[in-house]
């Protein structure tokens, strides 16, 4: 019997010791890559990326990765398949993982990505969904421990929207053993079921944004209005027009905690110029470390555990 493909789909998919190998994974390939040393254990080998979403960060750390690899990348934007005249997404992926040895996706809804791996002969990895952007996250905690070490016992505010971003940190926070405060406006709160999250006493919520980042290791936030909700962009600024990241709000957090943001940002609405090109952002490394993390993550649903 065929084994059965190794997908990321949520970042609860994988476990402590998975990602502990990642991480360590993600600091070997980056290290070779700043040394400009060839690492190529996916010469031969194709990766599909389908894009229902518009993507910057994703496109390119997948593919510049893939290619740093030695393997290929081919994009597939929805005008290109037959998704866009129907064809269920459950026949794509009998095709194209016949074809391709990993696929990344960047969908809608949740439901599509695990409809697409349910029928799939090979890998899948969510580039972004609806409800959870794993990849970005994988990254980002990558790039904490890079900076400060561990993040176990730590504690990470989430300000602003309660989005997928947001979800993944939930998960990512029960596995690896730290702490989430969440502040969001009203209407705009976390959903726990949505989030999958089983362990309650992981996040804390605060209706003041300034008391969700007091004592803090890393202050995270996110855009207003994600993909998909630009109807709703001017109720959205008035929303969360308290809920931008400045400096009096990093003050609040412990004077050696660290900033993020996903990107795109947006200064003067959900960061303040002065703190996303402020001494406390990771903004620019943790953008880099997109490439990097996910270049551990192909090796490792590919190839499994390469010897070191």
């Amino acid at each position: 019997m065929p084994t059965r493909p190794k997908h990321f789909l949520q970042f609860k998919d994988f476990s402590l010791d998975e990602f502990f190998w990642l991480f360590e994974r993600t600091r070997w390939i980056k290290e070779r890559f700043k040394r400009y040393e060839l690492y190529q254990p996916l010469r031969d080998r194709t990766l599909a990326m389908v894009f229902e979403k518009a993507s910057t960060r994703t496109r390119v750390s997948f593919e510049a990765g893939m290619n740093q690899l030695g393997g290929i990348a081919i994009n597939l934007n929805r005008g290109d398949t037959q998704l866009s005249r129907g064809e269920p997404i459950e026949d794509l992926a009998r095709v194209i993982s016949r074809m391709v040895d990993v696929v990344m996706i960047r969908t809608f809804e949740q439901s599509i990505i695990e409809r697409f791996a349910a029928h799939s002969r090979v890998p899948v990895i969510n580039g972004l969904t609806n409800e959870y952007h794993p990849c970005q996250i994988l990254a980002d905690i990558y790039t904490y421990i890079e900076q400060r070490g561990s993040i176990a016992g730590k504690t990470v505010a989430w300000i602003g929207d309660s989005n997928n971003v947001c979800y993944t940190w939930l998960q990512a926070a029960e596995i690896l053993d730290f702490t989430v405060h969440l502040s969001s406006p009203p209407g705009y709160e976390v959903d726990a079921a949505r989030a999958a999250v089983r362990d309650v006493r992981r996040y804390k919520t605060f209706t003041d944004p300034m008391e969700a980042c007091r004592a803090v290791d890393l202050v995270t936030t996110d855009v207003w209005t994600s993909m998909g909700f630009e109807t709703e962009n001017d109720a959205r600024r008035r929303a969360f027009e308290d809920w931008q990241v400045d400096a009096a709000m990093m003050r609040e957090a412990r004077h050696d905690a660290l900033f993020m943001h996903c990107l795109p940002a947006h200064r003067g609405e959900e960061v303040a110029a002065e703190v996303i090109d402020g001494p406390q952002s990771v903004v620019w490394d943790e953008a880099e470390n997109r490439l990097h993390a996910q270049k551990a993550l192909l090796e490792y649903v590919v190839c499994g555990r390469v010897a070191v």
